[in-house]
């Protein structure tokens, strides 16, 4: 199984979860939805930024390595491009999770 294909099986539910969580959203009020958007973004910028940083050091130290037969062959410095869809997944899941359970204050209402 190449990375591609374990990380097709990790996404395939974060998309549901993702899907759902739009569908939700899209039934809240215009200003409740504002900067939902953004936030995804930079989040998702700032992850990836530090997930090429702190990859490339890993690999270049040797803590982590791959079987370059189960690689696309495609890299981000020396970081294989499968290596981002775990920052990925974490940046659309985790939100997409907070939106659905919605965020409660102390007294269990929603904000």
């Amino acid at each position: 199984m190449t990375y591609w294909t374990l990380n097709a099986l990790f996404l395939a539910p974060v998309l549901v979860v993702l899907v759902v969580a739009a569908v939700v959203v899209r039934r809240r009020p215009a200003e409740a939805r504002r900067g939902i958007l953004g936030a995804f973004g930079v989040s998702l910028g700032v992850l990836l930024v530090l997930t090429a940083l702190f990859d490339n050091v890993m690999i270049a130290i040797g803590l982590v390595g791959y079987d370059e037969g189960l690689i696309s062959g495609a890299f981000l410095g020396i970081a294989p491009l499968e290596d981002f869809a775990y920052a990925v997944a974490a940046v659309l899941l985790l939100p997409s999770l907070w939106l659905l359970l919605g965020a409660r204050d102390t007294k269990g209402s929603e904000r």
